[in-house]
């Protein structure tokens, strides 16, 4: 789950981001048709030949702010964001201005005509995207990563212009024109050293599916002594989560070179965590347990993780990890291949695949402790009932009172933002689910595909309506439901092997959907599950955990031991 930017742009009064929206549409091409009667503002966008010669299919966006720096199209894109407008674009040729006028969709004022006249910041952008003719029949194209993690306004390859300061009043017929300036570069991957190692492998399996090359990776941690002890094998940690090229666990050598990424995951997820500094004293101290952690890397064209399963839209990202980057990992690191020595752990979107893996895999991972997943019952998809709500945005109270749903509270329970306004978000961000946001991803691993080969949306972007058919596919994918259709296959593995931590005031409304889930699992017998739920009250959000990076490590450590056959080399990796 992306968390909100703290800070709010000085262009948007609070009242815009927080009152309800107008209804939205799927697509720049018919979101917010311009209004004849008050033609407005056209921005015309150039690509130079010098800057890129071949023709480019993708997303052109103009990003306005009251701010100079950072740049507008580092100002953008989350929920509080400042004001943005997408067009998609196709085969643009070099010399030839892509157009952004009153058709495009944006967010958070829906079209331009909505927007204030004013002096702005104004940047333009195109971000590229890729065609792939992939294995089920679909040619798409979408942005493929290029190791940013699907950051939008970031990504290499992506055009930009430079910034300007000019007056913009939308409902006055006038052409602004911009010149890309330059392309974004490639991403530097920080050096690795005796702790911390990077891989990057191209999947043959996921490439053979989608047609083009596609790359997975991993963060390593390996543990104080690694070198020093050649004989010895380690259990691993695998850590979930978003995509980021920081250490397993924020580990750094030195707090001062620690990356924006890992700060802000930081600080997102301090409840009950201990500082980076506090951790790597742990980590490499004299008493604490030997393993190795192991965050793996896996961006999909529709996000920055690919929720770790086999899906329609997304692929076979579940067969590639387990068949390739593990396996890969396992054979080029002295880990203990056994089930008993693989334990997982993640938080938010690395919650529900840590508790995924572990489902989907029983007798493969040795235990999850998973935190405060994404929905674990669609029943509690984040407030939404997909199988029996009739409407995602509006909440029917009676025949007479209906209101919007809320997306995001503070821990506090007051609404911070409305799903309608989150969809709307993904939507600017890119047609046809390719916003790089929640909704687009979990659309893609849930559902199925649409007749266009993009994935089949679960509500209607004008209404809120939900598809029945579509929430019926995703049942798949319902992971309370899949062990309540498959207890007796899977629950004798699986006994002792979940834990599970949330806060009682969710900010995404997460800790609904694990009740429901903790209520099944309560309820199981032959055997009965043997794992644990745990709280955090009261008005503990999202990210709440309530031991230390270290002390979750050594609980890890110890049910290791525990559960380590008989003759296996426990001792040797506590050194």
């Amino acid at each position: 789950m992306l968390s909100v930017v703290l800070a709010i742009a000085a262009a948007l009064p609070v009242a815009s981001i927080l009152a309800p929206g107008p209804v939205l549409h799927s697509t720049a091409a018919d979101a917010a048709p311009a209004d004849t009667a008050h033609p407005a503002t056209r921005f015309e966008i150039v690509v130079p030949r010098a800057i890129r010669a071949e023709p480019v299919t993708g997303r052109l966006f103009i990003f306005l702010a009251r701010e100079a720096t950072p740049e507008p199209r580092l100002q953008a894109g989350g929920m509080v964001s400042v004001p943005f407008f997408g067009e998609d674009v196709s085969a643009l040729a070099a010399g030839t201005p892509g157009v952004v006028d009153g058709r495009a969709y944006g967010y958070p004022y829906e079209a331009l005509q909505q927007l204030p006249a004013g002096d702005y910041y104004v940047q333009a952008m195109i971000s590229p995207y890729t065609k792939f003719a992939r294995a089920d029949g679909h040619t798409i194209w979408a942005h493929m990563d290029e190791w940013e993690g699907q950051r939008f306004n970031m990504a290499p390859g992506t055009l930009v212009s430079d910034v300007r300061r000019m007056h913009v009043d939308p409902r006055r017929e006038s052409t602004l024109r911009f010149t890309i300036a330059r392309v974004l570069p490639e991403v530097q991957v920080p050096p690795d050293n005796q702790y911390v190692k990077r891989i990057r492998i191209q999947s043959k399996i996921l490439t053979r599916w989608w047609g083009h090359p596609m790359y997975l990776g991993a963060t390593v941690l390996l543990p104080k002594g690694y070198d020093e002890h050649p004989d010895v094998h380690y259990p691993v940690v695998w850590e979930q989560g978003h995509f980021t090229l920081s250490a397993p666990f924020g580990f750094t050598l030195d707090s001062a070179s620690e990356s924006p990424e890992a700060r802000q995951e930081r600080i997102e997820r301090t409840t009950g965590r201990e500082s980076r500094a506090e951790f790597r004293q742990s980590w490499l101290s004299e008493s604490f347990p030997r393993m190795i952690a192991i965050r793996i890397l896996h961006p999909s064209p529709y996000y920055d993780d690919s929720y770790a399963v086999n899906s329609a839209n997304n692929g076979p990202y579940g067969d590639a990890i387990m068949q390739e980057l593990i396996p890969y990992l396992e054979e080029h690191y002295r880990v203990i291949p056994k089930p008993y020595a693989r334990v997982l752990t993640g938080g938010s979107t690395g919650g529900w695949e840590s508790l995924a893996l572990q489902v989907w895999h029983p007798d493969f991972f040795g235990g999850t402790w998973t935190f405060y997943p994404d929905p674990v019952d669609f029943r509690r998809y984040e407030q939404v009932n997909v199988y029996k709500d009739t409407n995602a945005f509006i909440i029917q109270r009676n025949p007479w009172i209906t209101q919007d749903r809320p997306s995001e509270r503070r821990s506090d329970g007051q609404p911070v933002v409305l799903l309608r306004q989150e969809n709307q978000l993904n939507n600017a961000r890119g047609s046809h689910r390719r916003g790089g946001e929640n909704f687009a991803i979990w659309e893609a691993v849930f559902g199925p595909v649409d007749k266009d080969g993009y994935p089949a949306p679960i509500w209607n972007d004008h209404t809120g309506a939900i598809n029945a058919d579509v929430a019926r596919a995703w049942r798949d994918f319902d992971i309370r439901d899949y062990l309540d259709r498959n207890w007796t296959k899977v629950g004798p593995d699986l006994k002792g092997k979940i834990h599970v931590y949330c806060g009682d005031m969710d900010n995404y409304y997460l800790n609904l959907a694990v009740y429901l889930l903790q209520d099944f699992l309560e309820g199981t017998k032959d055997p009965a599950y043997g794992g644990s739920f745990q709280y955090g009250r009261p008005l503990k959000g999202h990210g709440w955990q309530p031991m230390s990076d270290a002390n979750l490590i050594r609980e890890m450590a110890s049910t290791i031991k525990n559960n380590a056959p008989a003759g296996e080399p426990v001792t040797a990796w506590n050194y």
